[in-house]
């Protein structure tokens, strides 16, 4: 490759990186300003005296504690239950011989097409005759509801290229069908499951239109009520919203900081071998 065609796209990618990283930038810049220096012209405005304030409000009256404990729990509780139904649902519509599993495979297939919004009301009405409103099971049945289709798909993919053999090795062995399932094409399709635990975080980390729907119990409500705390019919403070919504940003960028690789890994293998 010649130096000048080099140099071409290095440039191409910083600039691709520069903007997808503004945001971030943009978002950490503004959670040191007060609310009076927000109505400026300059897209970028570095404070004179940086305010820390505003981080010891999204803590303190913001409930960042609190909240980010309920977060992670659903979150980790969907997280959990969209991997096991993922994985046994693929595993038996790719390795077991029943009636109907064309059907519902894809039965299942098709909630892929629909988003987690346009079940808000039923789900709402539904919830509301069981007294599932305003607890953790509220949020999580919805969540691996729509996760699971997508997880179902991806490890279809996986697990179709997985020769058979070391199943039937297994059985001579003596394994029974958890231990096939959990111990052998579990670690198996480590790199699909890495991408589906990933996808299953960031749609569950901010969400926020069920949550406002199902939650009025303030000891129950997620990070994206956070922000609402510093939100006024007159005014607002902008600043500590700011600092909310980088604490909040934290987490979904350090996870997917780590599994960068595999996620590519996993996106790619199950395009190659879907």
């Amino acid at each position: 490759m010649k130096k000048n065609t080099k140099i071409m796209l290095w440039l191409f990618f910083l600039i691709i990186a520069a903007v997808q990283l503004f945001p971030f930038i943009w978002l950490v810049n503004f959670s040191f300003t007060s609310s009076s220096e927000f109505y400026s012209s300059s897209i970028l405005k570095w404070p004179d005296v940086p305010q820390w304030q505003n981080y010891i409000n999204a803590w303190v009256d913001g409930k960042f504690a609190r909240y980010f404990f309920n977060s992670f729990f659903v979150t980790a509780v969907t997280i959990v239950l969209t991997v096991v139904l993922s994985l046994t649902l693929g595993y038996a519509f790719t390795r077991m011989q029943w009636k109907l599993r064309s059907l519902f495979f894809t039965v299942i297939l098709l909630g892929i097409m629909i988003p987690i919004h346009a079940t808000l009301l039923p789900n709402f009405a539904i919830f509301k005759s069981l007294g599932l409103t305003d607890s953790y099971l509220g949020l999580i049945l919805p969540y691996t509801a729509v996760s699971v289709p997508l997880g179902t798909f991806m490890l279809t993919g996986f697990l179709r290229s997985i020769p058979k053999a070391m199943e039937e090795s297994a059985v001579i062995d003596g394994a029974n069908i958890y231990r096939i399932v959990f111990g052998i094409i579990a670690p198996l399709t480590a790199p699909a499951l890495v991408t589906i635990v990933v996808t299953t975080f960031l749609n569950c980390w901010n969400e926020f239109i069920m949550a406002s729907t199902f939650l009025s119990k303030d000891s129950l409500k997620t990070l994206p009520f956070s922000v609402m705390n510093f939100t006024g019919q007159y005014s607002s403070d902008y600043g500590s919203q700011f600092a909310v919504m980088v604490l909040t940003s934290v987490p979904a960028i350090i996870i997917y900081a780590i599994f960068n690789e595999q996620i590519t890994k996993g996106v790619t293998a199950g395009a190659v071998k879907g």
